[in-house]
């Protein structure tokens, strides 16, 4: 059974697109990881970045609507994890009161998801977006935009290397 879904996920097309969905949802990797993999595979390079963006977008709405309720569960029902909800929420603040997200707020938003390296991207940036109270409407276009311009820069970053080798 494992072995027809691995082989379903690597040698089709929708297996491909689906897998660098889910590499695009994980925190960190994002579709930093997403797009390459994808391209690896074998998709197309517009394929690859649709896939990245949509798979790095689904989570922001969940985070920004439900972030903070999850941290509070956390601290009361597990509170050795307590910890980790209060370093996660510190580097958050640390990066919400740098001096362009705070003055610029949307804007300021826009360019921290919009650079593709480590510590930033869509969820940090739902995180923030979160502790800036800011409506789920104003937040969410505003991440969008900063994932394709992540995107955008993951693909010709990608493109590059692949025209290399």
């Amino acid at each position: 059974m494992l072995q027809g879904i691995s082989f379903w996920f690597h040698n089709t097309a929708a297996g491909e697109f689906l897998l660098t969905m889910l590499i695009s949802m994980i925190p960190v990797a994002e579709l930093r990881a997403g797009v390459p993999a994808g391209v690896a595979m074998g998709l197309p390079i517009p394929a690859a970045l649709l896939a990245g963006v949509m798979g790095n977008m689904l989570p922001v709405p969940f985070v920004i609507l439900f972030i903070r309720r999850v941290f509070k569960w956390v601290r009361v029902h597990l509170p050795r994890l307590g910890g980790v909800v209060d370093r996660l929420e510190r580097r958050a603040y640390e990066r919400m009161n740098s001096k362009s997200i705070v003055r610029w707020q949307a804007w300021g938003l826009l360019l921290f998801v919009a650079i593709p390296l480590p510590g930033t991207g869509a969820w940090t940036g739902s995180l923030i977006a979160a502790l800036m109270d800011l409506r789920l409407k104003n937040a969410v276009p505003v991440i969008f935009l900063g994932v394709v311009i992540a995107g955008l820069i993951m693909t010709a970053l990608t493109y590059g290397v692949t025209a290399v080798l």
